[in-house]
């Protein structure tokens, strides 16, 4: 069985303030096109479809135009929902999807596998969507299995997403056959892209380790928008279009993945077409400037980085002067900052969480002194309130 794994669509995601619908919609039309002439039989989108819980119109449009083409290509598709997406949204029309478009978002039906066929038997997809331990606790209440080992309620992403799997093996055990499993989450070991991932670690959830995966011939990962294999089952696709400077050099494109009669993996590497360069130009500001840089970057998204000791009069404006799609200007000065105040600002740059963020503020304004382990108890039990009020609204 020929799989294609995507993740990460992002529809309705802007870049520093331009829209991307345009160039998702010319990436995707070629994914198409490599669905078609690779003979792929089922295509896997690991989460974040959308970008945002309330997508846009246009976002809905190019949603359903590229699964009518998946469709149209003989292709069964199975998307799962991600940290960006509304489940309630992305999953509210599935009952009224045709045939072959499966739309996983609901945690109770983990253990419920899309079954597929081909020439060597079944292989059933298990479709996890993004667990979220202060929403899908709520599911498993009163399930001694899905309580941490200090008999607490699941509070990690990491025992979530164990318990889920153990809900998966009991339905491997009872559906035998060939495996894959989709799931979106952020496993150990892997290289994310410094503040571009909206952090799913929040209020202490912390990676998965890819262990909690055992048992499955095959592992369709979303969140991390670069390519990464973890081991030859365990994959991430990463997003078809960058969607931040971070990104510039991580190449585009998703997995073929050929299924074995025996579950073993070959994967190969199809890459996406992209459709404007990103650049990141520093130097001095006449150095930017420079017609050699111009020409080489003109048609170029830029961010132009500038390293004179003063701040130039109107940057961007003189930028896109020559840089028409100049999205980004920084002023970082050779000259070093102060200590203190460079220890402040790495420490929020670096910040991954929300509460490692609480945290630098804290020391910040208390002379060195961090959250208390209580008052870390506290910050992530606000957070998590939060978290839970945000989804349903």
């Amino acid at each position: 069985m020929k799989i294609l794994h995507t993740s990460d669509w992002h529809i309705g995601r802007t870049f520093h303030g331009h829209s991307t619908l345009e160039a998702l919609a010319e990436v995707l039309a070629a994914l198409v096109v490599q669905v078609r002439e690779n003979d792929v039989d089922v295509v896997v989108v690991a989460g974040d479809v959308f970008d945002s819980a309330t997508p846009a119109a246009p976002a809905y449009t190019l949603l359903t135009d590229t699964l009518v083409a998946l469709h149209a290509t003989g292709a069964r598709v199975i998307v799962t929902s991600g940290n960006h997406d509304s489940a309630a949204r992305l999953g509210f029309q599935a009952r009224l999807l045709r045939d072959g478009i499966h739309v996983v978002t609901d945690p109770r039906t983990i253990g419920e596998p899309i079954t597929i066929d081909d020439a060597d038997g079944p292989v059933r997809f298990f479709g996890i969507p993004y667990l979220e331990p202060a929403i899908v606790r709520q599911y498993w209440a009163g399930d001694s299995a899905a309580d941490a080992a200090d008999g607490r309620p699941l509070r990690t992403q990491a025992q979530t997403l164990a318990h889920a799997m153990g809900l998966v093996r009991a339905g491997m055990a009872e559906h035998p056959g060939r495996s894959v499993v989709i799931a979106h989450c952020f496993a150990a070991g892997v290289d994310p892209t410094v503040g571009l991932e909206r952090e799913i670690r929040q209020g202490g959830i912390d990676m998965v380790p890819v262990s909690v995966f055992d048992s499955a011939d095959y592992v369709a990962l979303g969140h991390i928008h670069g390519r990464q294999a973890l081991t030859e089952w365990v994959r991430y696709a990463g997003a078809p279009l960058h969607y931040s400077f971070g990104e510039q050099h991580k190449p585009r494109g998703s997995w073929l993945v050929d299924l074995a009669a025996d579950g073993t993996v070959d994967a190969q590497w199809l890459e996406l077409p992209v459709p404007r360069r990103l650049v990141t130009l520093t130097g001095s500001f006449d150095e930017i400037l420079s017609a050699e840089n111009v020409a080489a970057h003109v048609d170029d998204w830029v961010c132009a980085v500038y390293t004179d000791d003063l701040p130039q009069t109107e940057p961007m404006r003189r930028l896109r002067e020559k840089y028409p799609f100049c999205a980004l200007v920084q002023h970082e000065p050779l000259r070093m900052e102060s200590v203190e105040e460079r220890s402040y600002s790495e420490r929020l740059r670096t910040a991954a969480t929300d509460e490692e963020r609480i945290d630098a503020f804290l020391a910040h304004v208390r002379n060195g002194a961090g959250a208390t382990p209580r008052e870390q108890e506290l910050i992530r039990e606000v957070l998590d309130d939060r978290t839970l009020a945000e989804a349903l609204v």
